[in-house]
């Protein structure tokens, strides 16, 4: 029963078509790709309470206030996740949790698709800050 919901999130991304680069059952984890929506190696990771999405996207290889203050300005306009930096300071994740307790396919396409979309809005200022 543990896992029930693992395959569950996992048959969600085949119906969409997602490809499964790896998944590990027994702790839970997916990474899946669909490179025409920008998604490449995003990690899923299917708790007993949440599920982890994360996905990286950049190095930041000039770390400023100003490309600080970018990133979470944006934040603002992403409709479902985040930007978030990874131990260093340098590595910009998108992440995203949700409950699994009441989770459904919609809203989990929804944040995975909400990748999608800010990888294509906001890519010529990712490639800038990671210059």
């Amino acid at each position: 029963m543990k896992n029930q919901m693992f395959r569950t999130v996992k048959g969600w991304l085949l119906d969409y078509e997602f490809n499964i680069t790896f998944e590990d059952e027994a702790q839970r984890i997916l990474i899946i790709e669909k490179e025409s929506n920008g998604i490449k190696n995003m990690i899923l990771i299917v708790s007993d309470s949440i599920l982890i999405m994360e996905q990286f996207l950049f190095e930041i290889q000039n770390p400023t206030e100003k490309i600080y203050k970018t990133l979470l300005q944006k934040n603002r306009d992403i409709v479902h996740g985040a930007f978030v930096l990874d131990s260093t300071g340098k590595r910009v994740i998108f992440r995203d949790t949700l409950f699994t307790d009441s989770m459904v396919q919609s809203e989990v396409m929804a944040s995975v698709n909400s990748l999608g979309i800010l990888v294509g809005e906001f890519t010529n200022e990712m490639i800038e800050m990671s210059k």
